[in-house]
């Protein structure tokens, strides 16, 4: 098993809540929450029911149609499931909560009847056609579940010490061995490569580290959020399957931004906000939209016409980007191990900063300056996280770099016009941990696993 840290949290939930309130766990299809509940039920209850409702009996349905007899309807669920359930030690799963938003409404009952304790899984939560003609209950807390992230796939991989060390040197603000350095690096690029959906990291574990193995699992999750868009998005699944489809060409620009014209000729943003905002909110990706003045705050000059749209999963972005005779002829692996795939590798990088910035609770924010006199951009910012503080607002930006190679420019002049605002300038790059004129420059890995 991997150990997924969504379990403590999880933990927290049950102890603080006494079953006043049921637990949803909202995330993209595929990324363990499912395993993840059920591994909560099978080590913090006497027992445990999943009610799937993807493939659950008619007569599980029906029972929601009637609420006034609770007593038939835990007799029927505990004979339907040959499981006997215990009060205040029992723990009820519904999952896949999306496909049968009644039984979500249903939750308001069932916490007041205060018996057992509930968790309720799903993706695609907001979406219109899944909450039409229900009242959202209140006795619900709501927690994210992301992608396997960097450190999960370390401690999977056996890597606790390096951990450890990694983190040591971050707060001694010290670079590392090099040797270690470049074993962090070589990991990172695996984590990239595999990306973070469970049965990705698993096939490449048991598979001796085959990248190949991984592949074939994120092809078929692929194909199933292609299914989700063809089915969920019904009035406008031609436009998010063509952003969705047109997500890797986007981030190998140099400005990474969507650009509808190349979807649908005269297309403006307002047409796009539904498919845009289905593809936010089933975690398949993340969007970044551009701020254009950081010194009021990140929200408040958000640019809805500027919007950059990262994949959920980075290990999810290669296998769409690359068909499978492509992965295989321009040893597509071997050339981002090695460093040598440069354009999609500054893609990658990126996307996969943008996963861990999304990860953490942060809204993606980006920032340009256009240069009249030069005819372009002379500032570019790739991220921006603010410390959501309303009484000493401050900045971060954050410029990724995939290359050794590179100019500061960009950042320096940020931090010139934004001073008062700015706290804590990074950039992260290949090379090991350095300070030079106030901007720490940290590798991917210790971005990764350090409380930037």
């Amino acid at each position: 098993m991997i150990k997924r840290k969504i379990y403590s949290k999880i933990l927290d939930w049950k102890n603080s809540t006494n079953g006043t309130k049921a637990l949803l766990i909202e995330g993209a299809r595929r990324i363990g929450k499912s395993t993840v509940a059920e591994e909560i039920g099978k080590n913090e209850y006497k027992s445990y029911i999943l009610i799937d409702f993807n493939k659950a009996s008619k007569k599980i349905f029906n029972l929601f149609d009637n609420l006034n007899e609770l007593d038939v309807f835990f007799q029927t669920i505990s004979l339907e499931y040959n499981t006997r359930l215990y009060n205040r030690e029992s723990l009820i799963i519904f999952d896949e909560i999306q496909k049968y938003p009644k039984a979500r409404e249903a939750i308001k009952y069932l916490v007041a009847d205060g018996r057992y304790d509930y968790i309720e899984t799903g993706s695609l939560i907001s979406i219109k056609e899944n909450v039409e003609g229900i009242t959202i209950p209140s006795e619900e807390r709501k927690l994210k579940m992301y992608p396997v992230d960097f450190e999960e796939f370390m401690v999977y991989m056996g890597e606790e010490l390096l951990i450890e060390y990694i983190r040591d040197c971050y707060n001694k603000r010290e670079p590392l061995d090099q040797s270690q350095h470049n074993k962090a690096m070589h990991l990172f690029k695996e984590y990239m490569l595999v990306g973070g959906m469970p049965q990705s990291v698993v096939a490449f574990k048991k598979n001796a580290r085959d990248f190949y193995a991984a592949d074939v699992e994120k092809r078929d999750i692929l194909n199933l959020y292609r299914d989700d868009i063809r089915k969920a998005a019904r009035k406008y699944n031609s436009r998010v399957s063509a952003i969705f489809e047109n997500i890797p060409g986007y981030l190998s620009t140099h400005e990474k931004k969507i650009v509808l014209s190349e979807i649908e000729p005269g297309a403006t943003f307002d047409r796009y906000d539904e498919p845009l905002f289905w593809l936010d909110d089933s975690m398949i990706c993340n969007l970044c939209y551009k701020c254009n003045d950081p010194n009021v705050g990140l929200a408040l000059n958000k640019n809805e016409s500027a919007v950059k749209c990262y994949m959920g999963d980075t290990g999810l972005l290669v296998s769409l980007a690359f068909a499978e005779n492509e992965i295989t002829e321009e040893k597509v692996f071997a050339n981002i191990m090695d460093g040598k795939l440069s354009l999609n590798e500054g893609m990658l990088y990126e996307n996969v900063i943008a996963q861990i910035i999304a990860s953490k609770g942060k809204k993606l924010y980006f920032y340009t300056r256009y240069s009249e006199e030069k005819h372009r951009n002379d500032i570019e910012i790739d991220f921006l996280i603010s410390n959501d503080s309303k009484t000493n607002y401050k900045v971060n930006p954050i410029e990724v770099k995939s290359s050794k190679n590179y100019s500061a420019l960009s950042i320096g002049k940020f931090v010139d016009i934004f001073k008062r605002k700015v706290d804590n300038p990074m950039i992260v790059h290949p090379k090991n941990l350095v300070e030079v004129d106030g901007i720490l420059r940290i590798p991917s890995y210790m971005f990764a696993l350090c409380d930037v």
